[in-house]
């Protein structure tokens, strides 16, 4: 286990991770464009938002992929199937926790349960497992996730 495995590993699994969910979207399976819903963050320029939610994306995956390697480092394991589990958890985290309860009280450009459609242009939340963004979102998202925790977890046992 090294350092930057999880670097190459973060990298490559990031690229995954954002080509499936992208994909997926442009396929009709989601409504979810994960790059735009962090860019708006920060930006309400359309255009500018994607851009930057791309580099924040590889920058969070960067970060996971840290995390990733500290639990690997503590637990004294790494490998392809202990990734793949962590990307399955990492998934359902991301679904529930993340953007259902987190990424709303800090989104300023994301609606919630209790606001209403007057107050200000906001986008849709994704609500539980992102089903706000179609039927077929949990599903997408939960695989690429394992993807990623795959790669990471197999860069890191490298």
């Amino acid at each position: 286990m090294n350092v930057w495995g999880a670097v190459a590993g973060g990298f490559v699994g990031t690229l995954v991770l954002t080509t499936a969910l992208s994909t997926a979207g442009e396929l009709g399976l989601t409504r979810m464009d994960l790059p735009f819903l962090l860019g708006t963050l920060v930006s309400a320029d359309r255009a500018r938002a994607k851009a930057l939610g791309y580099g924040m994306h590889f920058v969070v995956g960067l970060f996971f992929a840290m995390v990733y390697f500290g639990i690997f480092s503590a637990i004294g394991r790494s490998g392809w199937a202990l990734g793949a589990a962590f990307g399955l958890a990492h998934g359902l985290f991301a679904g529930t926790a993340l953007v259902n309860v987190l990424l709303p009280v800090i989104h300023p450009r994301m609606g919630t349960s209790s606001s209403a459609a007057s107050d200000r242009p906001l986008l849709e939340p994704p609500g539980f497992m992102m089903l706000n963004y179609g039927r077929r979102t949990p599903l997408a998202t939960i695989l690429a996730h394992v993807a990623y925790g795959t790669i990471v977890g197999g860069f890191i046992s490298l």
